[in-house]
């Protein structure tokens, strides 16, 4: 499923040039742009697992190194900074990766966190 089946494309392009810079990139300002905010549990869902690429059930680093371009090729790529920020923030059992269980605070606009 596209972000665009998801997602306002007007609400995700605002969202990307809001973090346009290098190492601006916060991840609740960046969700609630994105209008996931407002979102239902089971349209949050939908996004996570549009995320997961590999579909393993998990976000894992590498997947989330480019998780703007989840929501559009024209996103850019987190830097290593901003990719262990995020993860650490949203990893949390310590396991390295981003469970499916964590999509529930998604939903009350925490995002992963």
């Amino acid at each position: 499923m596209a972000m665009l089946d998801l997602l306002k494309a007007e609400d995700i392009k605002k969202a990307l040039d809001a973090f346009v810079v290098a190492d601006s990139f916060d991840h609740r300002k960046f969700f609630e742009l994105v209008g996931l905010r407002a979102m239902g549990a089971d349209s949050v869902n939908k996004v996570f697992q549009a995320l997961d690429v590999d579909a393993s059930g998990f976000i894992e680093e590498e997947e989330l190194k480019f998780v703007l371009k989840g929501f559009s090729e024209d996103g850019r790529d987190l830097t290593d900074d901003e990719t262990k920020r995020f993860l650490t923030a949203a990893d949390k059992d310590g396991d390295g990766k981003i469970g499916m269980d964590g999509t529930q605070d998604m939903g009350s606009a925490t995002l992963l966190c």
